[in-house]
């Protein structure tokens, strides 16, 4: 048959923002499966970074992933052989790792597929809601991080960001490797100088943004009343 492969948001260099929330819901080869594609270089076997919707009941049948998979839970509850998964869940299915994954009740997630690089990798499951509070460090006044991955040979790094209110703040600077967010709660705004010239930028929810900006400073402040939560990796992407 024709294998079609699809570019999007294929080269790792350069920023994207995409609105998670507001794409439209693709079917899968799956019946009651659907994706929201962020970033996607290959076919239906490929490097990707995707928003999955289980409608209730449905399932995925049994795939091997051949360059590991990580996911990250936001609603719902989502299931496979090693258990269930509710929201604030995160998983990563080390190279060469299977499953066949099934929601009774519906769920919606945050996957990345064929990212990973280290074959001895083990699998990760927590839930970041679980956590006890003396996990968390505080890293500027009303904003806390969580490690939740920290790669054993290679710069990687994936965190929880969460802000406890309305224009709590704090300073960044953009590692090498670059940066990947996604707005798992509430809406952030970045104030960044490029080339000179000050921009500030708002991110709401489920918005996903990748940035291989090296050295770029930039100060990153809750605007949502209730808070704000996001998935940070950092350290992933290609040198410049």
């Amino acid at each position: 048959c024709l294998r079609i492969t699809m570019k999007l948001h294929a080269d790792l260099s350069k920023r994207v923002v995409v609105p998670g929330a507001e794409l439209d819901w693709i079917a899968s080869p799956s019946a009651g499966v659907a994706r929201r594609m962020l970033e996607r270089d290959g076919d239906e076997v490929a490097r990707a970074t995707s928003l999955v919707r289980y409608d209730p009941g449905s399932k995925f049948p049994e795939h091997t992933h051949g360059g590991g998979e990580e996911f990250l839970v936001l609603e719902g509850i989502f299931s496979d052989a090693t258990g269930d998964f509710g929201p604030g869940s995160y998983v990563r299915n080390p190279i060469g790792s299977k499953h066949a994954p099934w929601s009774n009740e519906g769920a919606i997630i945050l996957v990345k597929l064929r990212q990973m690089v280290d074959p001895s990798e083990q699998p990760l499951r927590m839930n970041y809601t679980r956590t006890l509070e003396n996990t968390w460090s505080l890293i500027a006044p009303g904003v806390r991080e969580l490690e939740v991955y920290k790669a054993q040979k290679d710069p990687e790094r994936v965190t929880i960001v969460q802000y406890s209110q309305q224009d709590a703040a704090h300073d960044i600077v953009i590692p090498s490797g670059g940066e990947e967010i996604f707005v798992i709660d509430g809406e952030i705004e970045e104030t960044d100088v490029i080339e000179g010239v000050p921009t500030i930028a708002t991110y709401q929810k489920w918005n996903w943004i990748r940035r291989n900006d090296a050295g770029l400073k930039i100060t990153r402040k809750c605007s949502s009343a209730s808070g704000c939560t996001l998935y940070i990796k950092t350290g992933h992407l290609p040198s410049q």
